[in-house]
């Protein structure tokens, strides 16, 4: 979970201002991050009962990014105001224990005086897992997407090259987006295979809403042969979210890493999810640092 050992300690006074948490969550049974309506189960609904039992008042939760029904995350982190204190194994122990079986808190600290979960984050960085086989997953289902067709990981990596750097990626955007700009600095992105896995890193320094999904599925479309390498850059050109095909499947999709100046005090992670990160390097698994530092403003949507 995280590159250096978060203990849960009892000597540690969290609390009285802002607290930061970290936490992973497997979102099959989730409408996604964000509250709904009574009746529908999200991710901040559950968190956001289990934080208040323990602070003894209702909290309001920041995200450092919401994600859609079906998306997982084996690191997000989140903000919250308190008048409570309480030690780091009290805050994560008693929130675990209020939450169900499919979210579980790693740690928990004091955010400095003007961090915010969404604000202070440099980047973020999602992973794409595809189960490449002609027969569909049993165990992983709902965990991986899946595509019967052989894919060339190779081709589908070179594509995506076209991607990097600070694009408009109207293309790439949901119709429903309310983001006020479309252009986003992409750090890097990444195709490769494990056995019959292939798999998408990709990092930039925020996303438009099903930014991933898209370009999951028309790399895709590349790997399959359907379209040349050369597509990605052509639909790029044309802004236009009609030229660049299907969306991919929600449930390959994991927010991985979210990254913070030093100065916040967030742990770094351990990319994974935890299924995943054998299969790379150590180094693989790090934390990329940004090139690119351009803080979402507050007046974003």
């Amino acid at each position: 979970m995280f590159l250096e050992p978060q203990p849960l300690t009892t000597d540690n006074a969290i609390g009285n201002g802002r607290v930061a948490i970290a936490f992973e969550y497997d979102g099959r049974d989730f409408h996604g991050w964000q509250f709904q309506k009574s009746g529908v189960r999200s991710v901040e609904g559950e968190l956001a009962k289990a934080v208040a039992k323990v602070a003894n008042h209702p909290v309001d939760l920041v995200c450092a990014g919401r994600t859609d029904a079906g998306v997982h995350a084996s690191h997000q982190i989140v903000h919250f105001e308190t008048s409570s204190i309480r030690n780091r194994r009290s805050w994560v122990m008693g929130i675990n224990t209020a939450l169900p079986s499919d979210i579980a808190v790693h740690w928990a600290g004091n955010g400095a005086a003007d961090f915010h979960a969404r604000f202070s984050a440099t980047y973020r960085r999602y992973r794409y897992v595809i189960y490449n086989h002609a027969v569909r997953p049993g165990i992983l289902r709902g965990q991986v997407s899946w595509n019967f067709r052989p894919l060339d990981e190779h081709k589908m990596h070179q594509a995506a090259q076209a991607l990097v750097g600070e694009h408009d990626f109207s293309a790439f955007r949901a119709a429903g987006c309310q983001s006020r700009s479309p252009i986003r600095f992409l750090e890097r992105i990444s195709v490769s295979r494990k056995a019959e896995f292939v798999v998408i890193d990709v990092q930039a320094n925020a996303f438009l809403h099903h930014m991933v999904r898209n370009i999951a599925g028309a790399l895709m479309a590349v790997g399959t042969g359907e379209q040349s390498a050369n597509w990605i850059a052509d639909i790029l050109a044309t802004r236009d979210r009609k030229k660049a095909g299907v969306t991919g499947p929600a449930q390959g999709l994991y927010l991985v890493d979210v990254g913070y100046p030093a100065e916040c005090g967030i742990p770094e992670a351990d990319c994974g999810p935890a299924f995943l990160r054998p299969w790379f390097t150590p180094e693989e698994n790090r934390p990329i640092e940004p090139t690119h530092i351009h803080r979402k403003q507050r007046q974003d949507v």
